[in-house]
């Protein structure tokens, strides 16, 4: 039977759906089968944005249909009948999963206890423990939207905590744990003390701070509510937040002086120098940063205006609509923020605050999950970022001109993965990452043009060159250059490691490395591993990337190097030493390599288990292994493959990811000194966050 954990409230609007999100991302981490129910929901016919959002995390193999139970008409119709179809449906999903996230009915504007009573009772008949949350904050509904909401005091918190709890118990459902979303963040600590004392005690109890961008809604959500078009501006600055709301019925000097951060201003469309001036000052870089404008009324933009609009590149959101000043302000702050599949940044700001907040280890723990021997792609990318977190080291990435690195490092500081500094000029990166709705408030940003930087970089490198003859203006030229600057930041420990080349080829990203870091002591070549996570484990191939004809001597590196890769990232490495023959059944120039390379490895490291050479069926296959090397202790059951050639390589790997589905995270550079790693030009911004996780996770390792 399935582990299972109902995720239900007191109230409306306390943020549960995120909490659920957490919950499910969690339990991936230690499970490979995790399934998704929603017991009642508004409509088996229109969709639910929430059960949508969790069928679609990476994981979740159900279909839509079967996730749901009943609808609130079957329940006020014969509540009885409908508990019934809801624990059959659920039985079905609970069969096919190892854990199961149930998310508990919504609420109106209007508290229900009769609602929560319910919810118990499903938790129940479903044998599911019940994980309560609770609001920090006063449901007031308009004022919410706008962010000015009063915080609950810790004792109100805990007052509604004896309520809540006490109705669980009415109905006999067990209780796991109780969180507190949207919590006062002056007041964190206290509020858990007060809730921990509420009966039962001994009862997990987390609090998570308020974050307004959460419950505040998208431009593109405001877009929705007054029925508008886009008229101008990025498509892409849709997804940010509108934190304020802005009436601009007045002249524009007085209008901004009242632009706040983040602010959608409201505009009358026949208010063309308003509008001129909101744009002007979004892009001075002296007023706040708007989330965008909405011009109401129906009235078209004068033709000199559109001229003059088209003579500008502008980035804001400027939305129009035909509603009256009134309506408009009423819809914007109706609009409510919600996660949904496409609000990718608003979903990880999301899970970075639950998993700074909440121990996810003691969840599990507490639920009854053991880590499973199964290791699927998502639970090692999971483990990637866990194992940077614990020990954070700083990470450089050159190119702060690219948005996906900037969406990258908004993910990556929103989840302590690491610290990070990124180059390019200050002032045009906040800008950006501002009008992108990304926080990089804890990211260093510095120019690659620094004086005093580019001097101290310039005499270190140009003694690192002297016997080429590089002089110090020579220097001062090239350490400007991104790649080499940080190259430099990596050399002189202002940075543990280096992640470029998403808008750089990969030698203009490995050469500086090559010059400055060098190769550790021992090891001939720089090489690199792709790490190949299949269905249920993870898998170590090199050199896919870098060697094109290595010799038997590289080949020898390669191998060790990449055993040492596989022991960092937790996987015990079997080496296999590929060839088109295995064992003594071939001969000839190639396969003679390898078994000279196989050679020098068990020369070299005589622990290292390791066979060569030997054919890949013969590696990964326990039925060929018996047949072919029924003695050896990595025929059958090898994790390290090394190829032995650039061409094998490089094809088989994409092969295997095509044809299996496997993930590739690499090229992983070893064999330098220190952590430098490159990105493929068209990488994903999941792709960045993965690489900056692997090379922190390289730079603890050198530390150590």
């Amino acid at each position: 039977m399935a582990q299972s954990i109902y995720i239900t409230s007191a109230e409306g609007h306390t943020g549960k759906s995120t909490i659920a999100l957490g919950v499910l991302d969690a339990l991936m981490r230690v499970s490979p089968r995790v399934g998704v129910f929603r017991p009642i929901a508004r409509s088996t016919t229109e969709r639910d944005d929430i059960l949508e959002l969790l069928i679609a995390h990476d994981g979740v193999q159900l279909d839509y249909d079967e996730c749901i139970g009943v609808t609130y008409d079957d329940v006020r119709a014969d509540p009885d009948t409908a508990l019934a179809t809801i624990v059959a449906r659920f039985k079905a999903v609970e069969a096919q999963c190892d854990a199961v996230v149930v998310l508990g009915s919504d609420y109106t504007d209007v508290a229900s206890p009769a609602e929560l009573g319910y919810n118990a009772r499903v938790a129940a008949n479903l044998g599911a423990p019940v994980l309560l949350v609770l609001s920090g904050r006063d449901q007031q509904t308009q004022a919410e939207r706008l962010g000015t909401t009063t915080a609950r005091t810790p004792a109100q918190v805990g007052q509604m905590a004896s309520l809540a709890l006490a109705e669980l118990a009415a109905e006999r459902a067990e209780l796991f744990a109780v969180i507190v979303n949207r919590a006062d963040p002056d007041a964190l600590q206290q509020t858990v003390e007060i809730v921990e004392a509420a009966p039962p005690k001994r009862t997990p109890v987390w609090a998570i701070p308020e974050d307004r961008s959460l419950v505040a809604p998208s431009m593109r959500g405001v877009l929705r509510a007054v029925d508008g078009r886009l008229l101008k501006g990025d498509p892409a600055l849709l997804d940010r937040e509108a934190l304020d709301v802005v009436i601009s019925g007045m002249s524009m000097v007085n209008v901004l002086p009242r632009i706040t951060e983040g602010a959608v201003v409201v505009i009358a469309a026949d208010r063309t120098e308003v509008l001129l001036a909101a744009l002007l000052a979004s892009a001075s870089g002296t007023f706040p940063q708007i989330a965008g404008i909405v011009l109401n009324g129906p009235f078209e933009l004068p033709e000199p205006i559109e001229q003059l609009l088209e003579g500008f590149e502008i980035g804001v959101p400027i939305v129009a609509t035909d509603l009256g000043t009134f309506d408009t302000a009423t819809h914007i702050m109706n609009t409510r923020g919600r996660l949904s599949v496409q609000s990718g940044q608003r979903y990880d700001k999301a899970l970075g605050l639950f998993q700074r907040n909440v121990d996810l280890t003691e969840l599990t723990i507490e639920l009854g999950l053991a880590e499973s021997s199964v290791v699927t792609p998502l639970m090692f990318e999971y483990g990637l970022i866990e194992r940077a977190r614990a020990d954070r080291k700083r990470i450089v990435l050159p190119e702060g001109g690219d948005d996906r690195i900037l969406r990258a490092a908004a993910i990556l500081l929103a989840r302590d993965v690491a610290d990070l500094t990124i180059l390019g000029d200050e002032t045009d990166i906040r800008a950006r990452a501002s009008a992108l709705g990304l926080d990089l408030g804890a990211a260093q940003i510095l120019s690659p043009t620094d004086p005093e930087l580019v001097e101290r970089f310039a005499a270190e490198y140009a003694r690192l060159r002297a016997h080429k003859g590089v002089t110090m203006q020579q220097a001062a030229d090239t350490v400007t250059d991104v790649s080499y600057f940080g190259t430099m930041m990596v050399h002189l420990g202002l940075a543990d490691g280096m992640v470029s080349g998403a808008a750089h080829t990969t030698a203009h990203t490995i050469r500086p490395a090559f010059e400055i870091i060098k190769t550790r002591p021992g090891v001939e070549v720089v090489s690199s591993v792709f790490l190949m996570a299949l269905a249920d484990r993870v898998l170590v191939y090199g050199d896919c990337a870098v060697i094109p004809e290595p010799t038997s001597v590289q080949l020898a590196d390669i191998a060790i190097s990449s055993a040492a890769t596989a022991r960092q990232f937790g996987i015990d490495p079997r080496v296999a030493m590929l060839s088109y023959s295995t064992g003594e059944s071939g001969s000839g120039a190639e396969v003679d390599k390898v078994r000279a390379a196989t050679a020098l490895v068990r020369e070299r490291a005589p622990e290292l288990p390791v066979e060569g050479p030997i054919q890949y069926d013969a590696a990964a296959d326990a039925a060929v292994a018996r047949a072919k090397l029924p003695d050896s202790a990595v025929a059958g059951r090898a994790t390290v493959f090394v190829f032995p050639d650039l061409n094998t390589g490089n094809n088989t790997y994409k092969a295997v990811q095509r044809s299996a589905g496997a993930v590739a995270m690499g090229p992983v550079l070893q064999g330098l000194n220190k952590p430098i790693n490159d990105l493929s030009r068209g990488a994903l911004v999941d792709d960045i966050v993965n690489t900056v996780a692997i090379t922190a996770i390289q730079a603890q390792g050198e530390n150590r």
